[in-house]
């Protein structure tokens, strides 16, 4: 069976699994829980726990948490599972590769660390990034291949700096060679952020050097409403001022 977990710090949500998980478990508990997530906007940071008096899934059950976690896939900023099963460790670790969002596993002894996890602020250890107030512009400048973790901590920026009232004019990303992303996550994540700031931002200058970074402002017109331009790395100044312009 399947149990809210109470205590808990603000922003995380957590389910507690005990003997057989059944179908019935994830249309009593789990689909209200995300659905209600879904109606308000809000991103989940989610620990699910598997006792050990966990016993597994029904086959009604496992096809549940198939369905139930694609179709609400886009809620999850974070995901915490605690287990003593190993395999559910390894499949757990094989999945957040291909996911948008960040998945750890925990031993039931590292339940407290999970919970911590989940709790913390996004930071960003790839990429460097800050708002430029008096230009309302946001400079970013990767320094490793890109995490989910990354864009988290860009969203967090953004979605803040936006939801207080100010315009995001430009962003200029800044980087002499583009370093690629961790894994697919990341790249999935990455696109994800593109379609929920995409309508929020004027313009997006590319400053970097290569042929690839003359090529990817062309593609990404494609799939993004800003106006999008390429400068050479060393042009940063100009690029920061054709970002800022309100017109």
């Amino acid at each position: 069976m399947l149990e809210r977990i109470s205590d808990l710090p603000d922003g995380v949500l957590g389910l507690r699994a005990t003997g057989a998980v059944s179908k019935d478990d994830y249309d009593r508990v789990v689909e209200p829980l995300l659905e209600e997530a879904r109606r308000d906007g809000r991103r989940i940071r989610f620990l699910y726990h598997l006792t050990p008096h966990f016993t597994g899934f029904t086959a009604g059950g496992a096809w549940e948490d198939a369905r139930i976690g694609m179709r609400y896939l886009r809620l999850f900023e974070r995901c915490a599972i605690v287990t003593d099963r190993n395999w559910i460790r390894g499949a757990s670790r094989a999945l957040g590769s291909l996911l948008p969002c960040q998945l750890r596993t925990f031993e039931e002894v590292g339940y407290g660390e999970a919970v911590a996890w989940l709790a913390e602020p996004a930071t960003g250890k790839n990429v460097s990034h800050r708002l430029i107030a008096e230009r309302d512009v946001l400079l970013v400048e990767p320094h490793a291949a890109l995490s989910v973790e990354d864009f988290d901590a860009i969203a967090v920026t953004v979605d803040s700096w936006i939801e207080n009232g100010n315009e995001l004019n430009g962003i200029v990303v800044h980087v002499r060679k583009f370093p690629g992303w961790e894994t697919i996550g990341s790249f999935l994540r990455h696109l994800r952020f593109v379609r929920d700031h995409q309508k929020k931002v004027r313009r997006v200058a590319v400053c970097a050097d290569g042929s690839l970074a003359e090529l990817a402002p062309r593609l990404a017109e494609h799939f993004v409403s800003a106006e999008i331009r390429h400068f050479d790395y060393e042009e940063l100044e100009g690029a920061l001022d054709w970002a800022a312009q309100r017109t």
